[in-house]
């Protein structure tokens, strides 16, 4: 199933256009990084402003999560099967259309059914976005798989990053519900334009994968025969564990700087702990993706795996240890987000090394429905944080799942892939000792 190359291309590969397509898919995904990093601003006022339990509103979040995960694979089938001019275009326009209504609809919300709507549109929207921008990187880049993945990722990592300060000011000065409506139309609205520019190579139209470090796989396997395979699933299990772990502090920052009374504590410039720590942790959630991508390519994806994750492992620790004063707080949560952020490039560029680019936007999107299971535990981590009595609880365990990952990572998939190389060796084009 394994092999170290990928056909090489007919013609001259358009190495610009494809730049160019991957700078449109970053855009993108910034215009819809808010949907989830910028959540956690919306969540105290709308509690206020209605007196609806913070858990309840969390369900919209976790709702939000599952429908922009659970049905890409189903949006990614369309995109593949409407070909590489059409399928792009079409469906990152509609997306564009869903993400604005949907925050047009929590713009109005006066009951949390209503908020639940809304997440369900917005996430039916985002999904078809985000499974369509990543195809695209994976399809237009075999040769620099991880880093241009990673940089996709970035913009919905590092988006938000940009907005932190706005959002706050916004909600601050005409309210939650004017804000959510005024980024929904400039969000959506950005994304349907470009849509039109985008579209998925032909034939003879990338590099040929040839100069790849990391083994890829010489023939493409349907989204059937992948679901065959258990390398899929413990890389499922893998996503799911580190996914989860990362949710429960990315969606509750606000929350935990304030119950660490350090929310509001002036650290530079007259800006406060969380407005310093939103700007840093979404540029750390979105610089992770293309570093720990460009690094994979070099040094394949296990062992990148193992130290981002040995690292954030260690980051929960820190956070819950010594991250109760402002800069420790505002350092430690930075952590976090460097070493969660890059499993949206390295998982990705795993799926496609193993079985091909032909269905890769099907393929990664299934990949990544593990992100909408892993959403469910957030609102319980609110409830073992109710019954501890405090955050550390919940961070211990985050850490642990890091260090189980790390544990598969190196001592079952790494092992099971090698195995499966070996098995196909007179197969190979090209080989690589380090994967």
């Amino acid at each position: 199933m394994i092999a170290n190359a990928v056909s090489a291309p007919s013609q001259a590969p358009s190495r610009g256009f494809r730049w160019m397509q991957l700078i449109i898919g970053v855009v993108c995904m910034a215009m819809i990084a808010n949907l989830q990093y910028g959540w956690t601003y919306f969540v105290a006022p709308m509690s206020k402003a209605h007196s609806w339990d913070v858990g309840g509103i969390q369900v919209a979040f976790s709702i939000f999560v599952a429908l922009e995960t659970w049905l890409t694979p189903v949006e990614g089938w369309i995109v593949d099967t409407l070909g590489p001019q059409r399928g792009p275009r079409l469906m990152v326009a509609a997306g564009g259309v869903f993400v604005a209504i949907g925050w047009l609809i929590n713009a109005k919300a006066g009951s949390l059914e209503m908020l639940y709507l809304g997440a369900i549109v917005s996430g039916i929207g985002a999904g078809g976005i985000y499974a369509t921008c990543v195809g695209n990187a994976v399809k237009w880049f075999p040769d620099r798989r991880g880093l241009a993945v990673g940089l996709t990722a970035a913009g919905f990592g590092a988006g938000a990053a940009v907005t932190v300060i706005p959002i706050q000011m916004m909600i601050a000065r005409i309210g939650y519900a004017d804000t959510f409506f005024w980024f929904a139309l400039g969000q959506g609205g950005i994304i349907f334009v470009l849509a039109w520019l985008l579209r998925s190579p032909h034939a003879g139209e990338v590099p040929s994968g040839t100069a790849a470090k990391v083994l890829q796989s010489k023939t493409s396997s349907t989204p059937g025969q992948m679901l065959a395979s258990p390398v899929f699933w413990l890389l499922y299990v893998m996503f799911v564990l580190v996914s989860a772990s990362g949710l429960m502090v990315t969606a509750q920052i606000a929350l935990i700087a304030k119950d660490y009374g350090v929310a509001q504590t002036v650290v530079l410039f007259g800006a406060g702990t969380l407005i310093v720590a939103g700007v840093i942790d979404n540029l750390a959630n979105g610089g992770a993706r293309p570093f720990f991508g460009w690094v994979s390519d070099h040094i394949g994806r296990e062992y990148t795996m193992a130290i981002a994750f040995c690292a954030g492992g260690v980051a929960y620790w820190l956070l819950g240890t010594a991250g109760t004063t402002p800069w420790t707080f505002v350092i430690c949560a930075a952590l976090i987000f460097f070493t969660w952020g890059e499993i949206f490039s390295l998982f990705p560029s795993t799926c496609t090394d193993m079985f091909g680019p032909k269905y890769a936007t099907t393929n990664a999107s299934l990949l990544y429905t593990a992100k909408g299971l892993s959403a469910f535990v957030v609102p319980l981590a609110n409830v073992l944080k109710n019954y501890s009595g405090s955050w550390h609880s919940v961070f211990t365990i985050a850490a642990i799942m890091n260090f189980v990952v790390v544990a598969m990572a190196l001592f079952v998939v790494r092992p099971m892939r090698l195995s499966i190389a070996s098995e196909n060796k007179d197969k190979r084009v090209i080989g690589h000792p380090a994967e």
